[in-house]
């Protein structure tokens, strides 16, 4: 299973700086997942890459700092304010991040592509079409 997982353009920066390694979620996945695809959200509004989810840590907020800020590449106000009210979070590990030279367009793909509030899942025919007209897998 894929997941197109909704992410800000800074956030994508810092990941590909090497800043962030964790990705920090208030829920996650129910199904089990083999990629997840990068969609970098406005003004980007494009497909920018690749991981695969290596371990997947559920604590609370204040722990999940304690222990990763160091690879979160957020702030100490921004991780906070998203965890604002929320007694449990998931940082999920990225592993082999792959940027793609030309990010896809959706739109190019799928007319009436709406991007993920958060995230959702996708099977092979999204990678088959992004394969076809970009020449990706």
């Amino acid at each position: 299973m894929n997941v197109l997982l909704s992410i800000r353009p800074k956030y994508v920066e810092e990941i590909i700086k090497g800043n962030k390694r964790y990705e920090f979620r208030k829920s996650i996945f129910k199904k089990n997942v083999d990629k997840v695809w990068i969609y970098a959200t406005s003004p980007t509004k494009k497909i920018v890459g690749t991981f695969v989810i290596g371990k997947i840590i559920k604590d609370a907020p204040e722990n999940l700092w304690k222990n990763l800020n160091a690879l979160s590449g957020l702030s100490e106000q921004e991780f906070f304010d998203y965890f604002y009210g929320t007694k449990t979070g998931f940082a999920l590990e990225l592993e082999y991040t792959k940027f793609f030279e030309v990010p896809i367009d959706p739109k190019t793909i799928f007319p009436d592509f709406t991007p993920p509030q958060s995230f959702y899942y996708f099977d092979d025919a999204l990678i088959k079409a992004m394969h076809e007209e970009y020449n990706y897998l």
